[in-house]
């Protein structure tokens, strides 16, 4: 029997080569703000979650995974242009959805990246983009989060992964971990309004485009901080 991710997998290849266009497709294209990484997107998330859903016959998980988030872009952005902080170096990105941070490191020169998603979907995504970009990154669907962390890892990104109160009550003391083991970690957020400002460091803020559904405006600014 498949795997989840392994059947998500062949769902989502399934669905990159069927002919035809519109609405509920997923479409290969250069990512707002960060065009160096091509993803597979869908033209509308909601739209294509309501056909697969339909088709499955039973409810899926949001597919995060096929929209570009802000505090991703963000911090995919500031890997690119400083890519001294992951060259050479072991990296994990939490929460990786599309895979976009962890694509963006592997361009930027890191030895090995890890992407961890607990939606097989999202994992199936991360395989599926670090392919198109020609980059080997790792996917995973373990859920890391109550773990000590990886000593091997020497960087711990997250981009956008505190959009829900219950989930940043669970990241953030991970974070913490793993920098507190010597990992530097960087987190892109665009305020969401989880993080303790009085526990983080800002290292640089960026207007980002965004293609979120269900936003009100097409521009959100988004810090990249690091613990401490």
């Amino acid at each position: 029997m498949k795997s989840a991710a392994a059947t998500a997998l062949s769902e989502l290849e399934r669905e990159i080569d069927a002919p035809g266009g519109g609405l509920d497709r997923l479409r290969l294209m250069p990512t707002p703000f960060v065009p160096e990484v091509r993803l597979h997107l869908a033209e509308d998330a909601i739209v294509w979650w309501a056909r697969m859903e339909a088709a499955a016959g039973h409810a899926l998980a949001p597919p995060y995974w096929a929209s570009a988030w802000a505090g991703g872009q963000a911090l995919a952005r500031h890997l690119l242009d400083n890519p001294e902080l992951v060259a050479g170096r072991r990296v994990l990105d939490l929460a990786a959805g599309s895979g976009l941070v962890a694509i963006a490191a592997a361009l930027a020169g890191a030895a090995q990246v890890v992407a961890n998603d607990i939606d097989p979907y999202a994992v199936a995504a991360v395989t599926i983009n670090a392919r198109a970009n020609g980059v080997a990154v790792d996917a995973t669907g373990r859920d890391l989060l109550d773990s000590g962390g990886d000593a091997e890892v020497e960087v711990v990104l997250a981009g956008d992964a505190f959009y829900s109160r219950a989930l940043a009550d669970r990241m953030l003391p991970f974070l913490q971990r793993a920098a507190a083991g010597g990992a530097e970690v960087l987190v892109g957020d665009p305020d969401r309004g989880h993080l303790p400002a009085d526990r983080l460091t800002v290292l640089a803020d960026y207007p980002v485009p965004t293609t979120e559904p269900s936003v009100d405006s097409s521009l959100r600014w988004v810090q990249v901080l690091r613990p401490g």
